[in-house]
């Protein structure tokens, strides 16, 4: 078991094996070829990527940023190096996988224009859409570039340095307060909460 579980990728391998083994169980291989188990499917990535997504940006925002001024200064740089680099490339690229997969399913389910015009029927999704690409264009085109200045992967001046701590700060703070009712909206839709 210790195997397992001292290999991260060792450790993702055995959950899709157990996956497979509740699709074998469940008997939902004879299932694969029709559209249904392919948007279930589609929806379960949209999940999983999503999950990473905010569950790293509520990380950035509710651990990591208000721990820095407890760290000592010559513990820091394991943070701004490391962690932080690391923590950064899974948050931008869940972020995109999230908004694919997220298109992928209201494609196949026959809404997505409906949401992004904000069609009744599809509007609290919609919303929810929208918002989820704001919050990437801000991954994207806010926080990355201006953490990669922070960070020092970009070298700039102290001043250029700090003012892009700052925006990126803020922009993740835009993004956790838009992921609240981002992921209001989405659980909305077909749970009656609009």
């Amino acid at each position: 078991m210790g195997v397992i579980f001292a290999s991260l990728g060792r450790t993702i391998l055995a959950g899709v094996v157990l996956v497979a083994i509740l699709m074998g169980v469940a008997g939902t291989f004879g299932r694969m070829g029709e559209h249904g188990y392919w948007l279930f499917f589609m929806r379960w990535l949209h999940i999983a990527s999503g999950v990473m997504w905010i569950g790293l940006l509520w990380y950035f925002n509710f651990v990591q940023t208000p721990s820095m001024p407890k760290i000592p200064d010559e513990q820091k740089p394991a943070i701004s190096k490391v962690i932080a680099p690391t923590a950064l490339f899974w948050f931008r690229w869940s972020a995109l996988a999230t908004v694919i997969t997220g298109l992928l399913v209201a494609g196949m389910n026959g809404y997505l224009g409906g949401a992004l015009t904000l069609t009744p029927g599809a509007r609290a999704i919609g919303i929810g859409m929208w918002l989820a690409l704001v919050m990437a264009f801000n991954v994207w085109f806010i926080i990355w570039p201006n953490q990669k200045k922070a960070l020092g992967i970009v070298t700039v001046d102290a001043t250029a340095k700090a003012a892009a701590a700052k925006m990126a700060g803020m922009a993740s703070r835009v993004n956790t307060m838009l992921s609240i009712p981002m992921l209001y909206c989405m659980a909305a839709q077909s749970h009656g909460g609009f």
